[in-house]
């Protein structure tokens, strides 16, 4: 502002001088009124960058709020949420690594709050043993090679998802099953997370047919939710996706996520959950079905 007033003042000077016969040249063209242009126009670029900033920081802000909102109601759907979310606003490896934080924070929480850490430990290893490869692995696929299809597969992922979750199918399995389908559930969680960064294919939907009761079943989401979260990060990190920046970012959106997560807890005994459910998978339908569209257009 100071260097604006000094070159206005400047410009009106060499005017004066002029029109007293004190000068023969004009310094508007080197440096007058040109000049004071060129800085009310930088300040003008500055102030909506700022301004732009400012709204998307917000948005950020209100989708991790959001998301935690809806698992702190559901007991999951954070990282679905905000991955679909931010997609609209960036690219999926970004919001992958701005999620790692967050979903690692109320996961470990929602884990470690149940009572059968031990028990889930040891039933659920080996499947967890296949998401940590498989997501490490697949990384790539959303932050290297297959990183300009991520927003394609991150849509037909939410798709997919929201129609099995609106179905009124439910599959129960024998608990003989285990021995070889964990492994196999779990490394085909773990290369949707690597494509997408969402952990919930088909992870959610085989806890859920092996007929825990409410309580495990949460715990066990939580367990499943922090491995996969973890290589997540190390697969990023691998490819150079979650640097320090992002480690910062992703640190700044814990707030606004546990704050969701508290106020959807609070809430939940006032909502009707198979309407909220509705809601959200169909939320989820048309928020798959809008990136999947945006990528192929």
């Amino acid at each position: 502002m100071f260097a604006v007033c000094a070159t206005w003042r400047k410009s009106l000077r060499s005017v004066r001088s002029k029109r007293m016969g004190t000068s023969q040249t004009s310094v508007f063209p080197k440096g007058g009124l040109w000049h004071f242009q060129i800085v009310i126009e930088k300040s003008a670029d500055q102030a909506r960058l700022m301004h732009s900033t400012a709204l998307h920081l917000t948005l950020i802000a209100g989708t991790f709020a959001l998301a935690g909102g809806v698992k702190g109601v559901t007991g999951m759907g954070l990282p679905t949420v905000a991955i679909g979310l931010l997609g609209l606003l960036m690219t999926p490896v970004e919001a992958a690594a701005f999620l790692v934080i967050p979903s690692l924070a109320t996961n470990l929480w929602q884990f470690l709050a149940g009572r059968h850490r031990l028990l889930l430990l040891r039933r659920m290893w080996r499947m967890l043993l296949a998401i940590s490869v498989a997501t490490w692995v697949g990384a790539g696929l959303i932050a290297g090679v297959g990183a300009s299809r991520a927003r394609t597969f991150l849509g037909l992922a939410l798709v997919s998802y929201a129609i099995l979750g609106l179905s009124k199918v439910r599959i129960v399995l024998d608990r003989r099953c285990e021995g070889w389908l964990s492994p196999v559930m779990g490394a085909a969680t773990g290369v949707v997370t690597g494509a997408t960064g969402v952990f919930v294919i088909p992870a959610v939907p085989y806890l859920q047919a092996l007929g825990l009761d409410k309580d495990d079943l949460v715990q066990a989401l939580g367990l499943s939710f922090t491995v996969s979260t973890i290589a997540l990060g190390l697969g990023l990190t691998s490819y150079g996706a979650f640097h320090a920046s992002a480690v910062g970012a992703s640190l700044l959106c814990t707030g606004p996520a546990l704050a969701g997560v508290f106020t959807g807890q609070a809430i939940r005994s006032k909502l009707d959950p198979e309407t909220f459910r509705r809601v959200f998978f169909m939320g989820l339908l048309l928020l798959g079905g809008d990136l999947a569209a945006r990528a192929v257009i």
